[in-house]
């Protein structure tokens, strides 16, 4: 297993990070899984002998059994607690309550203690502010950070689902006023939908943050299950009904499916290990979270950590995944070729 700097902090992480959307099955996030804390165990003790150090979850990952389950499993690895980086996020609803959600001074140190609790736990390694607020000053979320990073119980701080403006905007604002600097950013990234390279991802370049990945096979649809002109397996989505990620372009997504089919088959492996090395390559990129139902399904993923692509085979899902340039790029790529280096362009993609 790779390591690598979480950003521009001293904390190495493992290039594969165990998500664990699929624990507990409450509410909505039934249709995701339903992972109970025999199975999660299971799950985690195969990611821990894989060299996977950290463990990602949310509180609102049903309505905070997911939290609960990490902190089950953890609290019986006998020792292990400290090799284990536990990464968690606050934003979203929690309770009924008007200041059950947000990013408030009152909702952040509070939803951090509840997720403590539940973790059992006396800190949080990565600590995420799971979407932007809109609401609440950053001055203020960020000062709720500080407190909790100078008394401890945070180590790192983190953001996710955040636009390029408001990226900026954030670490801006806790540069300027000395607090916490936010170290990586979770986002979606997949030969599915490329669009964080718009901005994200060379902010994430400019600004040295590290890049968290969430859902790198797109839900499943890059695991060669979905296939053009075959049935999909019993029980799977149809695409148009998946809205987390929508799909917006079926041909495209076909021709890049069997494009990894293809790739996989030349290296004895499955479309999904391609689809993750692939993104694993790409600039600023960290570490990918991946979960899975079965353990047959998390043992494939994490074998993806030892696939290496060559550079053909690369630039072939460069082309096949391609996105259209939007206003300003394509303006820039006008004059792109005759400023930037050959690093430059290598960094930017095919598209100049």
């Amino acid at each position: 297993m790779e390591y690598r700097a979480l950003g521009r902090s001293g904390l190495m992480v493992s290039v594969l990070t165990m998500g664990t959307m699929t624990f507990g099955g409450k509410g909505g996030f039934a249709a995701v899984g339903a992972t109970d804390v025999t199975e999660a165990r299971r799950q985690v003790d195969r990611c821990l002998d894989a060299g996977v150090n950290l463990i990602d979850t949310a509180d609102v990952y049903s309505t905070g059994e997911s939290e609960r389950i990490v902190g089950e499993v953890l609290s019986g690895m006998r020792g292990r607690r400290d090799d284990v980086l536990v990464a968690t996020k606050v934003r979203m609803p929690m309770g009924p309550g008007p200041n059950d959600a947000g990013l408030s001074r009152q909702h952040v140190i509070a939803g951090c203690e509840a997720s403590l609790r539940r973790l059992g736990t006396d800190h949080i390694d990565l600590y995420q502010l799971h979407e932007w607020d809109g609401v609440t000053p950053l001055q203020e979320t960020f000062e709720a950070l500080d407190l909790l990073v100078r008394a401890g119980k945070v180590r790192y701080v983190g953001l996710s689902n955040y636009a390029g403006w408001q990226l900026m905007k954030a670490v801006g604002t806790a540069v300027q006023h000395g607090l916490p600097r936010p170290v990586s950013q979770q986002i979606y990234y997949s030969l599915q939908a490329r669009d964080a390279e718009y901005e994200l991802i060379p902010a994430a370049v400019d600004q040295r943050l590290g890049v968290l990945v969430w859902s790198p096979l797109a839900g499943g649809l890059l695991s060669g299950k979905y296939r053009r002109g075959q049935q999909a397996p019993a029980g799977s989505r149809h695409l148009s009904d998946w809205d987390e990620p929508p799909v917006y372009d079926q041909d495209k997504l076909y021709d890049t499916v069997e494009l990894l089919v293809e790739i996989g088959a030349g290296h004895g492996v499955s479309a999904a290990q391609v689809a993750l090395a692939y993104i694993l390559g790409r600039p600023a990129v960290t570490s990918l979270v991946i979960g899975a139902r079965t353990s047959e399904q998390l043992a494939d993923n994490l074998a993806a950590a030892d696939l290496v692509l060559s550079d053909e085979e690369r630039h072939r899902l460069d082309e096949v995944s391609a996105v259209k340039l939007l206003y300003p790029y394509w303006h820039q790529a006008k004059t792109a070729r005759d400023r930037l280096s050959p690093a430059d362009l290598t960094l930017l993609g095919p598209h100049l």
